[in-house]
Formats: structure tokens, sequence, C-alpha cells
């Protein structure tokens, strides 16, 4: 493959490696959550996604997670590769197994993104959302 400059812009402005930008930068913009909520935004990537998160930090094999949701294994890799290349799961290979595990760091991103501007400043407001959030946690 011939590297043009057109190509490195390119890999450069994919969404694995604009997450990796974000994600040292330490904030998202609109594009990035955009992304990852339109992973979410389906039905199986959410139960997995979901699952994933339930299984931190050991993180599940993506035959797993296929057999759990019920879902056939090549269609669950086409979902995990959507939440990958969201920035929302990682993936490790263990001799013929992939380890799927979600990126809680994306998450919180995210979620911190979606908040941030809550109430309008006046944290009192929040006390409920933050309270929910804490006792879940806590459980």
């Amino acid at each position: 493959m011939i590297w043009t400059s057109r190509r490195l812009l390119d890999l450069a402005m994919s969404p694995i490696a604009l997450y990796r930008y974000i994600r040292y930068r330490g904030y998202m913009d609109n594009e990035s959550v955009i992304v990852a909520l339109g992973a979410l935004a389906q039905a199986t990537r959410l139960d997995a996604f979901r699952l994933l998160v339930r299984h931190e930090p050991e993180g599940l094999p993506a035959g797993e997670v296929a057999k759990a949701l019920d879902v056939p294994q090549n269609t669950m890799s086409v979902h995990l590769a959507t939440l990958a290349r969201a920035g929302l799961v990682t993936s490790e290979r263990r001799s013929r197994i992939i380890n799927y595990r979600a990126d809680l760091d994306a998450l919180r991103s995210v979620m911190l993104f979606l908040v941030k501007d809550c109430c309008g400043g006046r944290a009192e407001l929040c006390h409920p959302l933050a309270d929910e959030l804490l006792a879940c946690r806590a459980a």
C-alpha cells in the first residue's frame, strides 16, 4: 500500500484514532459522542455493552457474549467491531479467542459530556442524579 498524505490524513481521522486523541486530551466533542451513542443506539449492541460492563475487569470472549445474548457469532462480531470503532470496547487476542472488555473511561467521558452543563451550573439541582448514580455504585 502506498502511504500518500491523503491516506495518512484518513487514517488520522478514523474513529479509533480520533477516540485515542480525545482520550489522551481528556475531553470529548460532539462528533465522538455521536459516534459512541450511535453505536449504542441498537438493541444488541447496547445489551452487549451492558453485559461487558457487568463483567469488568475480566471481560468476556466474543463467543460467550454471543451465547449469552443468543446471537449468531458472526453477527456478534460485527456488533462488537462497531462498539470497538466507537471506542467503547477493547479487545485482546488470547490464542484463538478474542476477549472483549468495556472501556469504562470512554463510558465515563460520554456520561460527563452529557451532564457537564447539567442544571445550568446549579449543582443542587443535580444532586438527585448524583445520589442515584452513587447508590448504584455502592450496591
